[in-house]
């Protein structure tokens, strides 16, 4: 039996047809729907073919989470307090640093994701009370300080995020999607604390080796609704859950060119939708970007393309390039300057 798929084919302009709806209450909207299977070429249908379940799922207002609202793209920003993560490990390894740059973060974000290992490609485990030294007291000096977006902590073992929720952290991004530690699940379950669930294939030591798909795009988003039904049965609420097509963990350039082309197929499943592609290799071999700190304009681009197809979170290094961006991106978009205040 033929597996089908059902993608909105999001549009961004001004003036709507008839036949629109919205995609997840947001800013982007669609009246036709794109449809694929494995092995077969994609065809579009009117939205009014599409069938319900899908079209519902697409639609469906997505619920606040701690505070914040998916009725606008949203900033999350990186801020990991490691040695050695690709980009700016090592910049912010010293409590008094990684505070400091928080503040110049929070301006412009809407969510600190505060990380203490890294899962660049290559990258071995960290043990937990390292992890827990590194993360617990940035988290509980800004969650003292007051007045900062709400915090995240990006671990893949249970400890370290309840740890980091008794801390101050009201949101944990797991790269594992629950698959490293059995444990993570009952924390989350028992916490409240909404999870984002991210796609690897394989771990960060080896993920880069050679990744392959039969097509990336299903591939990837049937894994995710696999784990979105785990942490469902392990008494995790849908609408606390966050999806992440893990751009760049065990995919190739072109694996993460045809994610982010249909990236809105993900709001087929049903939940709240991130893209975490910031500074990565790839921007770089595109663009010419050595650099990590050399792919700013192409974080940029591949945002504002996230963005068009209605994703809600945006996981990125440079929060006030993103955030300029994205304000004139909403005023061409909507031909009207956004109200002072």
């Amino acid at each position: 039996m033929i597996t089908v798929y059902y993608r909105a084919v999001a549009r961004t302009d001004v003036t709507r047809s008839a036949a629109a709806r919205t995609i997840a209450g947001g800013w982007t909207w669609f009246d036709q729907v794109e449809v694929l299977a494995r092995g077969q070429a994609p065809y579009l249908i009117p939205v009014s073919d599409a069938p319900e379940a899908a079209v519902t799922a697409i639609t469906a207002r997505r619920d606040a989470m701690v505070g914040v609202s998916w009725d606008a793209p949203r900033l999350m920003a990186i801020l990991n307090v490691t040695p050695d993560s690709f980009s700016d490990g090592g910049a912010h390894d010293d409590l008094a640093r990684a505070v400091t740059e928080a503040g110049k973060q929070a301006q412009f974000a809407d969510i600190l994701d505060i990380g203490g290992e890294s899962t660049r490609p290559g990258a071995g485990t960290v043990d937990i009370a390292a992890e827990i030294a590194r993360t617990q007291p940035v988290i509980a000096a800004l969650a003292q300080t007051g007045g900062l977006p709400p915090i995240s902590i990006d671990t893949r073992k249970a400890v370290v995020a309840e740890t980091a929720l008794a801390a101050g952290a009201v949101i944990v991004n797991d790269v594992s999607a629950l698959g490293y530690d059995a444990a993570m699940a009952h924390v989350l379950s028992t916490s409240g604390a909404p999870v984002c669930l991210m796609h690897a294939q394989g771990a960060p030591e080896t993920m880069q080796n050679d990744p392959r798909y039969g097509d990336v795009l299903l591939d990837v988003y049937d894994a995710l609704s696999h784990k979105i039904d785990v942490a469902v049965d392990a008494g995790i609420a849908r609408d606390r859950i966050i999806v992440d097509p893990g751009i760049g963990f065990g995919k190739t350039m072109a694996h993460n060119l045809q994610l982010l082309n249909r990236i809105s197929l993900f709001h087929t499943l049903g939940c709240v939708v991130l893209v975490g592609a910031s500074r990565k290799r790839f921007i770089g071999t595109l663009s010419g970007g050595a650099e990590p700190t050399d792919r700013v304009a192409g974080s940029v681009a591949v945002t504002l393309n996230a963005v068009a197809q209605g994703v809600q979170i945006l996981r990125v290094h440079d929060t006030k390039d993103h955030n300029h961006a994205l304000a004139l991106w909403q005023a061409q978009r909507t031909g009207t300057a956004p109200e002072a205040g």
